[in-house]
């Protein structure tokens, strides 16, 4: 039998009023893909991501999940997620790290790792405060658990949170351009988690301006220009060649 694709998106499109941010992307992710999804503000990365964990509902096209499509309905003449039992299954399968952290500033880093555990997944609390230490320590802030955020780094805040995604244990892991809100100097230490990740054989989809992650982590680079994917290939042919006129003038902006 074929692998089921990990995530497999067919003709997402999604408008705000008049505007059409998502003008019909399609884009498959197998077990073990690390794709990058370059491109420049308001190309519609960050609602691309959001419509694959429904933090966004796409106006038309399917999501499918570990061969589980996302089943939507008609409401009021607008589209809407048939079930919110599966809305809740399928996030659960899906770990999300935003730019701004996200983390529960009144818990302390440990508490927000087994929330979703304990809570979401009915996991034995033990169990889950045991695989949160080795999660933490994965990600180098072993000796934060007992601290509360705000006492953390923008980069120890950020690996925190990939700890609480990671938690879950999700099929695929969807990351929004999370070392943008960081200051320079902290973000090769949340690229250095996301690396190691990707060595293990996570299935990532990353929005990132990192062009080194692009070309030297991922096996697949997606560039998205005014709502649809302008090209896509393996590092190698985007970084080289092969890249589309647009994409050259892209990273040209980098590279100046």
């Amino acid at each position: 039998m074929p692998e089921v694709p990990r995530l497999s998106v067919r003709d997402i499109r999604k408008s705000f009023g008049a505007h059409e941010v998502l003008r019909g992307i399609s884009l498959e992710a197998r077990d073990g893909d690390v794709i990058s999804v370059l491109g420049a503000s308001g190309s519609g990365k960050s609602t691309f991501l959001r419509c694959i964990n429904l933090l966004e509902v796409a106006d038309s096209g399917e999501v499918w999940v570990d061969g589980e499509q996302i089943r939507m309905v008609q409401k009021g003449g607008r589209n809407r997620p048939a079930s919110q039992k599966q809305v809740d299954h399928i996030r659960a399968e899906l770990g999300m790290v935003f730019q701004s952290f996200n983390l529960w500033s009144h818990m302390t880093i440990l508490q927000n790792v087994i929330e979703g555990p304990v809570h979401v997944l009915k996991r034995p609390r033990a169990e889950c405060v045991e695989e949160a230490h080795a999660l933490l320590k994965k990600v180098g802030i072993g000796d934060k658990a007992n601290a509360y955020p705000a006492h953390l780094s923008g980069g120890q805040q950020q690996r925190a949170a990939i700890a609480r995604a990671l938690a879950m244990k999700p099929k695929l892991m969807l990351f929004d351009e999370p070392t943008s809100a960081l200051d320079p100097e902290l973000v090769g230490e949340v690229l250095r988690v996301m690396r190691a990740l990707a060595e293990e054989g996570t299935t990532m989809l990353v929005v990132t301006h990192e062009m080194g992650f692009a070309r030297n982590v991922s096996n697949r680079v997606a560039f998205m220009r005014e709502g649809l994917v302008d090209s896509m290939g393996s590092p190698q042919e985007m970084f080289g060649a092969g890249a589309s006129p647009a994409f050259r003038q892209f990273i040209g902006h980098f590279q100046a």
